[in-house]
């Protein structure tokens, strides 16, 4: 994006400002619009047009009212201290004539993408109907990139070499995530955390295979207990996942892993946020109790291993971190994470609920890299190729 000149030029930025909010359409959550901030406002300062495209919600195809982008342009206003134009629509006379009338410096913001189903179908004709408006192309929805929609990949085709590329956000993205996964074998280590085994299966693989170190975390070390033999209680676990997390232990030992597994847990019998019962060594939880947090000893083996890291790359929390009672060990991991970071590792941190953790904690700005991308990061991290970053690549 940099060795663009963006003057006199309509600029489509795809950005990904699919944001939560409530039911008088009130944002509560602006983060991903901050996010696209630094290339929306390199291109209005830059004296060019910046027209943004995204999705909302899923319409489906539906001229959905509760899900119109309209909604947004007081924001996009305020975080931007700049005029915003909204088109009624993203294609046709309605977007080409909000253009014309913006002024360079200015923004346009057109309707809802996913309004029409050719956005998600990758249609070429759709593709191209958004590409005859602007004169460059950036992708900035690192959130959207494992999508092989028309405005994430298949746009692309339409600009040539020289007026297309990534937005500032997609390329912090994706260097940051190339630079995880290419870093020295033995001293990285990966956090794989969460409830199932089964929304990690590619990334545990994956990182099986190319880290030193991956830490197994949440509800997901039940299955790989059960499978070993422990006892779990009424904790959470997959039983048709079983034979996959024996075929992971095994595939670890040949590739050379440390693959970590909790040793003790702390146990309740209620899924509430009340104190413990106890702590428990894993695998002999009685019937009746559930685990919900990692142990103090599980946890002090993740953080003698993140001390000696040079890069990790966390994926998911060690608990019920929502629950104050079940947050220790999540937390505890978040510090080790900081920790080392001071001391010159490079960690990158991704996946809802790892950043949520890290925010409620107040370490993000003491990690070097905050994933926005989390199906996204997930498939990057599987070493699978993300079409909208394929597309421009």
């Amino acid at each position: 994006m940099k060795s663009f000149d963006f003057s006199g030029k309509n600029v489509l930025i795809r950005v990904d400002f699919n944001v939560p909010q409530d039911e008088n359409l009130n944002i509560t959550d602006n983060t991903r619009i901050k996010a696209a901030l630094p290339t929306i406002m390199k291109v209005v300062e830059g004296g060019g047009k910046a027209v943004l495209m995204s999705h909302l919600g899923r319409p489906k195809g539906e001229r959905v009212a509760k899900l119109t982008l309209s909604s947004l342009v007081d924001e996009v206003s305020a975080l931007t201290g700049t005029k915003v134009h909204f088109a009624e629509d993203c294609i046709g006379d309605k977007a080409a004539e909000a253009i014309a009338a913006a002024s360079n410096g200015e923004i346009v913001l057109l309707e809802n993408l996913r309004y029409y189903n050719e956005e998600t179908s990758g249609d070429r004709e759709f593709a191209a109907s958004l590409a005859e408006l602007g004169d460059i192309y950036l992708n900035d929805a690192f959130g959207t990139a494992h999508r092989a929609h028309a405005s994430t990949a298949i746009i692309a085709e339409f600009f040539d070499e020289e007026n297309k590329g990534f937005g500032s956000l997609m390329n912090g993205e994706v260097e940051s995530i190339s630079k995880a996964l290419g870093s020295d074998k033995a001293s990285t280590v990966a956090i794989i955390g969460g409830a199932k085994v089964s929304s990690k299966i590619g990334v545990i693989t994956n990182m099986v295979e190319n880290v030193g170190t991956v830490v197994i975390g949440g509800g997901m070390g039940f299955t790989f207990v059960k499978a070993m033999g422990g006892s779990v209680g009424t904790s959470l676990v997959e039983d048709d996942k079983l034979d996959l997390a024996n075929e992971l232990i095994a595939k670890a030992k040949e590739f050379g892993c440390n693959l970590m597994i909790p040793v003790d847990t702390l146990i309740t019998k209620d899924f509430a946020d009340s104190p413990a019962e106890r702590v428990c060594p894993i695998g002999e939880i009685p019937e009746g109790y559930m685990g919900l947090d990692n142990g103090p000893e599980s946890i002090t083996k993740v953080e003698a291993v993140l001390a000696d890291a040079k890069t990790i790359i966390w994926n998911g929390p060690m608990g019920v971190f929502e629950f104050e009672n079940y947050a220790g060990g999540t937390k505890r991991v978040a510090e080790a994470i900081a920790k080392s970071t001071a001391n010159g590792a490079f960690s990158l941190i991704g996946g809802g609920d790892s950043v949520a953790a890290i925010n409620k904690f107040g370490f993000a700005d003491k990690v070097s890299y905050i994933s926005t991308g989390g199906g996204a990061m997930l498939e990057f991290l599987e070493g699978k190729e993300l079409p909208g970053v394929a597309a421009l690549s």
